[in-house]
């Protein structure tokens, strides 16, 4: 079915530092931008804790959903221009997909949480689901909005985005290895943090995409900004995702949500002094209106409450979080993991709980994944299509790709209180310190002598 929705008399612009205008023409767009839902992602940073490092990252997944909304604007006005369909099946641009495609794009992170993936970690939630519940639920104003323009609209939007809807240049304009969310989030995290290795050629990428039957395909002789993009995202979570302080700042958040979530639990908590709105997922018992009622600041708000919060743990991770005192951190590999536990009874000997002051973390990221249909979930691979129409997956014609393609890259941490490496510290526990610090050398755990 094609969909007539409302076209405004006069383009709405929106100016933004990554793509100049974000410009809007139809109706639906600008009144699902205007529910309570999507205002919701002012107040939620796109980038959580990293702004403790990048001083500049406070932009906000509000921020990013509209770019990849006009991203994917530019991407239908492309393939329109330059790929119309001439006849059923020719594998060409429907033009009555836009709206779709347009609605999945702005409302495709409309479900994420106050500092979303450090949330979902601790109270199991799922922003993807959560995204798709508030599309299809009846009483929020994005559901009844989508609902104007069909009845069955709402779950076409939903099924873009849970990967189900029938046409794959859809699906893959808004999640691909080279879709509009990563696009628009490596240049905005690359323009707000100052990180200029981030940045590729966006408008070279968007000339030399073109549909094809099963998908989106790339030119070849567009192939070298395509592999200008893959080295962006690589540099880009070395150097911003995977920054260890950013991490460690990330730690304290998961450790001061697991403490209050633990305290609360306790038959003598104080009950007057219970985070109200936080009390559903401590029970796991929640609705999606006490979901939405989440968010960044909502969160901060309840931290600088326990800063008199009767509790020493909890006082003290509210303070390391709100007053940037990360924990600090070393690199560890299988060769060394044996010693984590050694340095975690030494953590406790010093005073600390090492439940909540000592943390492993790990990330990991596959700067380009070949297509593998094996896989338990399998990677939509990019394609070269080449002048005859033959496609080639990027890997197979591109060496730097090839380089890079299937090797994770990343670390795993072993985090603790930065006053355990402060040898210098209080006299009584100077031994403690010295012992502790014997297990690190150049930043990583090295292999303890009795322990060889």
């Amino acid at each position: 079915m094609t969909y007539a929705p409302q076209k405004l008399t006069r383009e709405k612009v929106f100016r933004d530092p990554v793509h100049n205008y974000i410009r809007v023409d139809y109706q639906v767009i600008l009144d699902l931008i205007d529910t309570p839902e999507f205002q919701r992602l002012r107040r939620i940073k796109q980038l959580g804790t990293t702004s403790s490092v990048f001083q500049g990252a406070e932009h906000s997944r509000f921020t990013h959903s509209l770019g990849v909304y006009e991203i994917t604007r530019q991407i239908c006005d492309q393939f329109q221009i330059n790929y119309p369909t001439k006849q059923p099946d020719d594998g060409l641009w429907n033009d009555s997909e836009r709206l779709v495609a347009l609605c999945a794009a702005l409302l495709h992170d409309i479900g994420h949480g106050a500092y979303s993936h450090t949330f979902e970690h601790i109270f199991n939630t799922d922003h993807e689901s959560i995204t798709r519940q508030i599309i299809m639920t009846p009483e929020t104003r994005v559901n009844q909005i989508l609902s104007q323009v069909a009845p069955d609209f709402p779950a076409k939007v939903a099924s873009v985005i849970d990967h189900t809807y029938p046409n794959p240049q859809v699906v893959q304009m808004i999640s691909s290895q080279i879709d509009a969310d990563r696009m628009d989030y490596l240049l905005r995290d690359a323009y707000n943090t100052g990180t200029k290795y981030g940045e590729f050629d966006l408008t070279r990428v968007l000339r030399v995409m073109r549909p094809y039957a099963n998908g989106i395909a790339f030119l070849a002789n567009g192939m070298h900004a395509v592999e200008d993009y893959i080295v962006s995202r690589f540099q880009m979570y070395q150097q911003v995702y995977f920054h260890p302080v950013s991490r460690g700042m990330e730690v304290v958040l998961q450790k001061l949500l697991q403490r209050a979530k633990f305290l609360y639990e306790q038959p003598d908590h104080h009950q007057s002094l219970a985070p109200q709105l936080l009390i559903p997922f401590f029970e796991q018992d929640f609705t999606l209106r006490d979901y939405l009622k989440l968010d960044d600041g909502v969160l901060n708000t309840y931290f600088i409450y326990w800063l008199d919060y009767p509790d020493t743990v909890l006082n003290d991770l509210a303070d390391r979080f709100l007053s940037r005192r990360p924990l600090k951190s070393v690199k560890f590999n299988p060769s060394t993991e044996d010693c984590l536990p050694e340095m975690r009874a030494l953590t406790e000997q010093a005073g600390y709980n090492a439940t909540y002051y000592t943390a492993v973390n790990n990330s990991f990221d596959l700067p380009y994944d070949a297509y593998d249909p094996s896989a338990k979930s399998p990677k939509t691979q990019i394609e070269i299509i080449q002048s005859d129409g033959q496609l080639n997956e990027l890997s197979s014609i591109s060496n730097l790709v090839a380089a890079i393609s299937g090797k994770f890259s990343g670390d795993e941490r072993f985090y603790f209180p930065k006053e355990m490496s402060d040898t210098a510290n209080l006299e009584v526990f100077a031994p403690i310190y010295q012992q502790f610090n014997s297990y690190i050398n150049n930043g990583a755990i090295q292999a303890h002598p009795h322990n060889q």
